[in-house]
């Protein structure tokens, strides 16, 4: 039962850091809209900070498993390029509230925050993964090719955010394609 109230804590407050914001989220609007009482929130999380670093774990986790479906024995060119395309297709579709991280650093931008680290931590993972898959379809210059590949999704996620309807997906897409298509 412990780990039923926690994970749902863990949902509502994620639902509410995903739509409100992070530092627009009380601990009060929390624990009123799951509908406990404050002491069991904090008995399940010390502080909101550790709850907002446990969002972002499990957003992560999230985020990489739904990328890991899908035909994992494709060459490396093939793999690297439907990674990019299903981040841009999540980031198209419309219950996409922008990556957590994302969101999460710039509402913490303090370079010390352990929120501003862990936020950190996504851009990292997924520039290592871009430039694992560019190496091993054997890219020049992989490491240049995956922060380029890199700098596409983020800013396909926040131009999609801020001109809601645009063709920032598509764009985005044309521009992954010929950024891998190119990098030989």
């Amino acid at each position: 039962m412990a780990t039923k109230m926690r994970e749902y804590i863990l949902e509502v407050a994620s639902d509410l850091f995903l739509t409100q914001g992070i530092n627009a989220t009380s601990v009060d609007a929390i624990v009123a809209k799951a509908d406990i009482a404050k002491v069991t929130l904090y008995k399940y999380f010390k502080s909101k900070e550790q709850l907002i670093l446990e969002y972002l774990k499990d957003y992560d986790d999230k985020l990489w498993s739904i990328l890991a479906k899908g035909d994992q024995h494709a060459d490396a060119e093939t793999l690297l390029s439907n990674l990019v395309a299903n981040l841009l297709d999540l980031i198209g579709s419309p219950d996409f509230k922008g990556f957590a991280f994302i969101n999460a650093s710039v509402e913490f931008p303090q370079s010390d925050s352990a929120v501003h680290q862990t936020s950190l931590e996504f851009s990292r993972n997924l520039r290592n993964q871009l430039a694992k898959l560019a190496h091993a379809a054997g890219k020049k210059n992989a490491d240049v090719l995956a922060l380029q590949l890199q700098m596409v999704i983020e800013g396909a996620s926040v131009s999609n955010e801020v001109q809601i309807k645009s063709e920032a997906i598509k764009h985005a897409k044309d521009m992954a394609k010929v950024l891998i298509e190119s990098a030989k």
